[in-house]
């Protein structure tokens, strides 16, 4: 016969230690989870659940309409319109904060300037990102007024007869506001590219000169392999604070011209707090979410790619 076997009995107290040190890092966690729950997600519960009433706040009895608001909201021109500047906003923004930010670092990262030289254009290049978003928008304001600095020269050098109308005008204003984040914006990808070009080993440029690369090829198969992850990485973030920007454009124009420069963020806040439509309101800024969600996914996604 076989002996019979016996399964060890597991010691008094083992099942409470054990789910007591699976608790443990909980407990350090505590404070922050406390901290996002308050700050986070019960705000954002709330919007949602304002979303499907009818208006609240200004009705002292709301009355559950579904998603009603959402279908408002989305057949609206005006969000329509603003969802188009929005991305053209966005997108033109992230572009070329890549394009400048990748050649600045460039610059910034060579050796034909000297070191003095190269610290002079890094105070240089790094200024706009020193100003505050109020800051930025108001010395640009008074830069492209029509009595400013930039129409007096350009009408001085005989580059316009007359003097332009930068942000008044329906054609110029969203072409304007974008120029002006596009240049508070890149000293961010300047900084995080230069510090992914010091990254990559000298051996690898020396292998591709030796192998017969020019300096086009060793930019093409060396330098931007070696950056892509930190260029997606900012890319997807720059998306996310970019279509949520509201400082800049509201100090600037407003929204305005006869919302030439209406974006989501300026939308939202004036549907909540120039006509009061709290529910609509909520309903749009439960949209932007969703979109904010969908990069953030892939962002997140990428960084765990990247991980592994």
């Amino acid at each position: 016969m076989l002996a019979s076997k016996t399964i060890p009995r597991r010691p008094k107290g083992y099942t409470l230690h054990r789910i007591t040190k699976k608790l443990v890092p909980f407990t350090y966690l505590s404070p922050t989870i406390l901290l996002l729950t308050v700050l986070s997600l019960i705000p954002i519960a709330m919007v949602f659940y304002y979303s499907l009433m009818n208006n609240v706040i200004m009705n002292k009895n709301p009355v559950f309409v579904g998603i009603a608001n959402y279908i408002e909201i989305i057949t609206d021109s005006v969000f329509l319109q603003a969802i188009s500047n929005t991305l053209y906003f966005t997108v033109m923004s992230v572009i070329f904060h890549l394009i400048l930010g990748l050649t600045f670092a460039m610059l910034l990262n060579t050796r034909v300037i000297g070191p003095v030289t190269r610290s002079l254009f890094r105070v240089v290049y790094i200024m706009p990102w020193v100003f505050t978003a109020t800051i930025i928008a108001i010395l640009w304001r008074l830069m492209l007024n029509p009595n400013g600095i930039i129409n007096y020269l350009l009408v001085w050098s005989g580059l316009v007869a007359d003097k332009v109308e930068w942000l008044s005008s329906r054609q110029l204003a969203l072409h304007a506001v974008t120029f002006i984040n596009i240049w508070a914006g890149y000293p961010f990808y300047m900084v995080s590219l230069l510090a992914g070009l010091q990254g990559i080993p000298n051996e690898l440029y020396e292998a591709g000169t030796i192998d017969g690369a020019n300096r086009r090829q060793l930019f093409r198969f060396i330098t931007i392999p070696q950056l892509k992850p930190i260029i997606i990485s900012l890319a997807m973030l720059d998306f996310i604070w970019t279509m949520q920007q509201f400082t800049l454009i509201w100090m600037t124009t407003g929204g305005g011209p006869i919302r030439a420069t209406e974006m989501l963020s300026t939308f939202t806040y004036k549907l909540a707090f120039t006509t009061y439509e709290f529910s609509l309101a909520s309903a749009s800024a439960f949209v932007i979410l969703v979109l904010s969600m969908i990069v953030a996914l892939f962002y997140v996604r990428h960084q765990r790619a990247s991980d592994e």
